[in-house]
């Protein structure tokens, strides 16, 4: 064994001098971009040696011996669960304990997309949360069409008050050491404790991308450690519950004075349907301009209504020309767990007149679903911000109906333009957030609630946690002259509330998009202002027509995205970042998770000919960045 410890550390040396001598520079140009079989068979020899290399400390599942916290054996798993933590387009993967290698151990089937696993870590251990050190798995890998694959992925942890996201990699690229044992190392000065958890995804899968069924996970045989190398005791009747990651708003509208369907939680089976009767609250809020809001899962990412008993007869929306109304499809999240449908939607297929839409509403879809939540609200802007100005020390709170804030120095006041918003992160008891301007020359002003201070302004937008009120919103009861505002800034709701920051920034309205065609397989990343992305398919370049959006799923260090269309007859071009390439074109709207660019902001810097385009679609931010998954889809006019 020794000898071969030795050998494989040579290889591993030898092929990083050999990959050195070949004059491996990082001077190459951003978009320079290596034949796609090189650098696979660069990449895979790579893992070759370090797989070698790899066999010192582990080589099998039998590397973990001896006692351990979780089996499997006993068949219970309800501390694991679907993780959108780290990747809120994720994979939907079945969970299941299954037999493998001569035990019971968990089985994740994904669907096609990376799978992420999460571990309630900090219930399984309780009060003992605070000494784990270590945690130690086996994780193997299974094809379904029995031919093996390299697979990889990470052990993330989520460590701390603030859960601080670290991550250790793990990969099976021999199919003589599969499974293999994974190891997590709690870092120095980082301590576990309530709240914090583990995820173990699988990210890469070669034979999947060759065309194979995408390969089973299984994980088995963890083992929590102190620092004294003690196993730590497990209490697995401890239930997964999904950390917040933040709503996923991606193609849909804001929502404002939203009223719950009290009750509204039911599941069915593909095209079985399940609802309730409408209480007269949620009658009155279909209005025109109303949306409702669903909550939901599905085998199949669908979801739509049912009116069963509407005067018009049985009628199904949202589902494109299912009824045979023409009505257009619903508007659904990337992540496929949020559906909006208009009350113009509904008034297509069931007439204008509420009364005479029945007094059932249902849900349904084409595979076995679930429903959590139903709303009804008015439909309201959703907002990114660029060239976002920070206010200084913006941290207060107060009771209802009290107001506190500062004064505005002079770069809030410098952004204080037409077309600008106001950006608040806040909690409140009540939900609500709002402005007052108190030394304002028209008087003190309160900008934001309806007609509050009887000016008849708009209402903010705001959901619990953000808050946003535009620029004309305030000049529609303070005047259009900013010197006239007054120096002071304050906000206010009508229960006790915090505010954790403000920004001002130019506002970008995200837009609801449907019909989604998704871009199969865009799933790459890059570093800082580097470039990478995919041939477009035949279906992505048919649904590029006027008025359609890009959507983007990602995330990057600085927050933003944008797109490059390096083959264009009009030059390389980028799209979505103001005037970098001297086009003039628009920013694209992007928050840090979604990105949207429109074909109006492509067809401006590269022609109205899509055929001009180029046969590529790229990405790129100006830090480290990846992209999870880009879909075209039609815009709400």
């Amino acid at each position: 064994m020794k000898a071969k410890k030795v050998m494989a550390l040579f290889l591993a040396a030898a092929m990083t001098f050999s990959l050195t001598a070949c004059g491996g520079s990082n001077d190459a140009p951003a978009d320079t971009e290596p034949a796609a079989e090189e650098s696979a068979d660069g990449a895979e020899a790579e893992a070759d040696a370090a797989e070698d290399a790899d066999t010192q400390e582990t080589e099998t599942a039998d590397a973990v011996s001896g006692e351990v916290s979780i089996d499997f054996e006993d068949g219970v798993f309800g501390f694991v669960g679907i993780d959108k933590t780290v990747n809120s387009a994720g994979d939907d993967s079945a969970l299941s304990v299954e037999d493998y290698n001569g035990s019971k151990a968990l089985k994740v089937t994904p669907t096609g997309k990376a799978a992420y696993v999460g571990i309630q870590a900090d219930a399984l251990l309780g009060e003992s949360a605070s000494s784990l050190k270590t945690v130690e798995m086996t994780i193997g890998t299974e094809n379904p069409d029995g031919e093996f694959g390299a697979c990889s992925g990470n052990i993330y942890a989520f460590i701390g008050e603030d859960n601080v996201k670290n991550n250790n990699p793990w990969s099976v690229y021999l199919e003589t050491a599969n499974p293999k044992t994974a190891t997590f190392e709690v870092p120095e000065g980082q301590t576990f404790g309530e709240g914090n958890y583990l995820v173990v995804s699988l990210e890469t899968d070669t034979a999947k991308d060759k065309g194979a069924t995408p390969a089973n996970m299984y994980i088995d045989n963890i083992v929590f450690k102190d620092a004294s190398g003690n196993v730590l005791t497990a209490d697995t009747s401890a239930e997964y519950v999904a950390a917040d990651t933040g709503a996923d708003r991606s193609n849909l509208c804001a929502l404002t004075n939203a009223v719950e369907f009290e009750g509204f939680a039911v599941s069915a089976d593909g095209w079985a349907q399940d609802g309730f009767d409408m209480p007269q609250e949620i009658l009155d809020a279909l209005v025109p301009g109303s949306v409702v809001e669903i909550t939901y899962t599905s085998e199949t990412g669908d979801m739509w209504l049912v009116m069963p008993d509407a005067a018009a007869g049985w009628m199904r929306v949202g589902q494109g020309n299912a009824d045979g109304s023409g009505a257009d499809a619903a508007y659904i999240n990337n992540s496929k767990t949020t559906a909006q449908i208009t009350y113009e939607q509904i008034a297509a297929v069931c007439g204008d007149d509420v009364s005479t839409w029945g007094a059932r509403m249902q849900c349904e879809a084409s595979g076995a679903w679930e429903v959590y939540s139903v709303k009804v609200g008015q439909k309201a802007p959703s907002y990114a911000l660029t060239n976002a100005v920070e206010f200084p020390g913006f941290a207060v709170k107060a009771d209802g109906w009290a107001q506190d804030g500062f004064d505005m120095p002079q770069e809030i006041l410098d952004a204080l333009v037409p077309g600008s918003v106001v950006e608040i992160t806040y909690t409140s008891e009540t939900g609500d957030m709002w402005l007052v301007m108190p030394d304002a020359a028209a008087g003190w002003m309160r900008v934001g609630q309806g007609n509050a201070d009887g000016s008849g302004a708009e209402s903010g937008v705001f959901d619990g946690s953000k808050c946003y009120i535009t620029y004309e919103q305030i000049a529609a009861v303070c005047g259009d002259d900013v010197s006239t505002w007054g120096a002071r800034m304050q906000c206010e709701a009508s229960g006790a509330w915090e505010v954790y920051g403000v920004r001002v920034g130019t506002a970008a309205e995200f837009k609801m998009v449907k019909n989604l065609v998704p871009f199969e397989g865009f799933a790459v990343k890059g570093d800082g202002w580097a470039q990478d992305g995919f041939d477009m398919p035949q279906e992505i370049l048919d649904a590029l027509v006027p008025g359609s959006v890009v959507t983007i799923s990602y995330t990057s260090e600085n927050g933003d995205l944008w797109l490059v269309m390096p083959d264009a007859a009009a030059g390389w071009m980028r799209v979505g970042q103001g005037n970098a390439d001297g086009s003039g074109a628009d920013s694209a709207a992007f928050d840090g998770s979604t990105c949207q660019v429109t074909y109006e902001q492509i067809a401006a810097v590269c022609g109205d000919d899509v055929s001009t385009w180029g046969a590529r679609m790229q990405c790129e931010a100006s830090g480290a960045w990846e992209v999870y998954s880009v879909a075209v889809g039609t815009a709400a006019e």
